[in-house]
């Protein structure tokens, strides 16, 4: 699915302005400046001066929290994002509500405290984002991210990114183990415009006690959209069209087929 710009003159702004650039700028500035987040629930505030609240917003680090001051801002940042500006980046410090600043295991048990699967969602989040994908939040699309070429300000999101985990030991974590689960994530994708994207994170069998097992952990992407017989016509379908209308539905025999062979591969 080609990208989906905001109007004229939206991809020649994105290309002049690309996020590499702008990520990069937000590092330097935030090292120069020895930002210190604090942890805050299932978040993490960062305090920013009026170029950084400009970077922020630029790269899509956080979301602005309303305040009184008019020349600093606060950001509330998810957990990948902080965690990711802490250990890629290592651009911020984070710090507990005793202002003491944490180590980076003293995160990784916070984080996971938080959320069981962190590790995997911080993987995938970190992945995308090291390729200059702009991640975002897909929980109003009923996935885990959703990503975007550029800001999206300028361009709508080309992917609805699941995350899924499976052990080299064989074991998953359960998600779309089943047909139906495929078609109700597909209808919704294609309401959307948007390509479902999967990464399978494999984990390695030994504990996620510490951060180090990031670096033993493998990402599989795979794209999964629905055939449309416009793209593929020849021989009987291209004179049938009853046959070519029904030959790549969701619920025909040759679609479920293939999915059979991808929940096979998944157990």
């Amino acid at each position: 699915m080609a990208p989906r710009w905001k109007g004229k003159g939206a991809e020649t702004k994105a290309l002049a302005d690309p996020i590499s650039e702008i990520v990069s700028q937000l590092q330097s500035s935030l090292i120069q400046s020895n930002s210190q987040g604090l942890l805050s629930g299932t978040s993490v505030l960062l305090k920013a001066d009026t170029a950084q609240t400009d970077l922020l917003n630029r790269a899509c680090f956080g979301r602005a929290k309303v305040t009184s001051a008019e020349n600093e801002q606060w950001f509330q940042l998810s957990m990948e994002e902080a965690f990711y500006l802490y250990r890629s980046l290592m651009c911020i410090k984070i710090a507990d509500h005793n202002d003491c600043e944490q180590n980076i295991n003293e995160l990784w048990k916070y984080m996971m405290s938080k959320r069981e699967n962190f590790p995997v969602l911080y993987k995938a989040y970190s992945h995308l984002r090291s390729k200059n994908w702009v991640v975002r939040s897909g929980s109003q699309y009923g996935v885990d991210f959703v990503a975007y070429r550029h800001h999206p300000a300028l361009v709508h999101s080309e992917y609805a990114v699941l995350v899924l985990s499976s052990a080299r030991n064989g074991t998953s974590n359960g998600r779309l183990r089943v047909w139906s689960d495929f078609q109700c994530i597909l209808r919704l994708c294609g309401s959307v415009a948007k390509t479902l994207l999967v990464l399978n994170i494999i984990e390695d069998n030994s504990c996620a006690a510490s951060p180090s097992c990031l670096e033993s952990y493998g990402v599989e992407e795979r794209t999964i959209t629905r055939w449309s017989p416009e793209q593929c016509r020849e021989g009987v379908a291209e004179k049938n069209s009853d046959l070519r209308r029904s030959a790549f539905k969701p619920t025909a025999p040759a679609a479920k087929a293939v999915v059979d062979q991808f929940l096979i591969v998944r157990h």
